[in-house]
């Protein structure tokens, strides 16, 4: 893959860049109806695919915040079409890497050393690409190490590259601008952290300690005197990409024996620990050669508040949502229902709610789950577009629930998608809520 020799960072570069991308898809759409005024045969799919790889090249050249939206919208599959998946779901591993000059300069700003300074061997190019930052080989005192990097300007670029993305969200979500605000404060402050590398460095070395007796489960050890607020080392962990895992011929039993050390890390976070990896995404596991789940990256870490955690979590007790009065309660405290949502729309609004949780919770209130069944998630989909269709609930567009809700719900989504891919029935009663 060609390396990529400079970053736009600046404020007026960046959206130049977005407004780029923007006449790209322009271009595509002409030449799509142009084409098809001649044929009308001519597939939608052909658009697709011209608009999401235009649209994925200039996000890979931007990186950061832009790209990590992209990586965050693949993982949805009932959001974009096959081709914007498919396209971006490369920002979780595969982006264009930076060029070693640029690389060297990072390390001459963080510790006024070059990498062989400081190790034995450093891969000049890097062997992963991502949103935040990419990933080279090491060695020192017979260790082999995997030293993250940060892209350069990445973490002054967020709030910016957040106001470009916001009018496309707004209007995708059905959205008033007044009310997503609250949302964009959340993910502007993930992302932040995630750009904060010593914070990560912490938050890694007290994640792996407190999950280290899950069965299945491990994680590198961490280098404080080789990392900083833009460099981060680990121990290297050979293996496959979890999404190369998924796509090899294996026995069904060890791929419900990763899907299960996969749900217990998860939901032992979520319940037990009450702080969560919020980031489930491919590319931040590894299955190593013995067959343990490695977890590579806490780069995006949720802490959940307390009484956030008992009002969101109770909606997966299927009694509490079939109690007309227990559900209501919950979804006033949580603002999936307004206090001035108009009276007619309310009955429509709480049906949909109470046939998406009973939906949702199924894996939870079971003793087991086959997370392969592909008629569970095309459930979940035909239910999502028959709602998106239904004009009280497009009427009904004021900003709902808590932006608490916005990375447990990503979480919790990213989970039940990662065991899909890996075709996994688990024992789900392990951590219980």
């Amino acid at each position: 893959m060609k390396e990529q020799v400079n970053i736009p960072t600046s404020k007026i570069k960046r959206a130049a860049s977005f407004a780029l991308a923007g006449a790209k898809v322009g271009s595509n759409y002409l030449k799509y109806y142009a084409k098809k005024a001649f044929d009308s045969e001519t597939s939608r799919d052909e658009l697709n695919e011209s608009n999401a790889g235009d649209i994925y090249e200039s996000l890979s050249k931007l990186k950061g915040s832009a790209l990590k939206v992209a990586q965050m919208l693949s993982m949805d599959k009932n959001l974009l079409p096959v081709a914007y998946q498919n396209k971006f779901q490369m920002a979780q591993y595969s982006a264009p890497p930076l060029s070693y000059p640029l690389v060297l300069k990072t390390f001459k700003q963080q510790f006024g050393k070059a990498p062989l300074d400081l190790f034995e061997s450093f891969s000049k190019t890097a062997l992963h690409a991502a949103s935040i930052g990419q990933v080279h080989k090491a060695t020192v005192d017979g260790r082999t190490l995997a030293v993250k990097v940060q892209y350069p300007g990445i973490a002054d670029s967020v709030g910016s590259d957040l106001k470009l993305v916001k009018p496309i969200a707004t209007r995708l979500l059905n959205l008033k601008g007044k009310d997503i605000d609250k949302y964009f404060r959340e993910v502007e402050a993930r992302l932040l952290e995630e750009t904060d590398y010593q914070l990560e460095l912490k938050r890694s070395v007290e994640l792996s300690e407190a999950c280290s007796a899950i069965p299945g489960v491990i994680f590198p050890g961490y280098y404080k005197e080789f990392s900083g607020d833009r460099i981060l080392t680990m121990d290297w962990i050979d293996g496959v990409p979890l999404m190369e895992f998924a796509r090899q011929d294996h026995p069904q039993a060890l791929r419900n024996t990763i899907g299960q050390a996969i749900w217990d890390f998860y939901t032992y976070q979520l319940f037990t620990l009450k702080t969560v990896h919020a980031d489930p995404h491919p590319g931040n596991f590894i299955i190593t050669p013995d067959h343990k789940l490695a977890v590579i990256d806490f780069g995006c870490v949720k802490v959940i508040d307390e009484q956030f955690h008992r009002n969101f979590f109770a909606l997966l007790n299927p009694h509490a949502i079939k109690d007309e009065k227990e559900l209501d309660a919950i979804l006033y405290k949580l603002n999936y229902l307004l206090p001035d949502d108009p009276p007619k729309i309310i009955p429509t609004l709480k049906k949909a709610f109470r046939d998406m949780l009973l939906l949702l919770g199924e894996p939870f209130n079971s003793r087991t789950f086959n997370f392969g069944d592909e008629a569970y998630f095309k459930t979940i989909y035909e239910l999502g577009e028959k709602f998106s269709r239904m004009i009280e609930i497009r009427e009904a567009n004021g900003a709902r629930g808590p932006q608490d809700a916005i990375y447990i719900n990503r979480t919790c989504f990213g989970l039940y998608s990662i065991l899909n891919i890996i075709g996994a029935k688990v024992n789900t009663r392990k951590f219980e809520p």
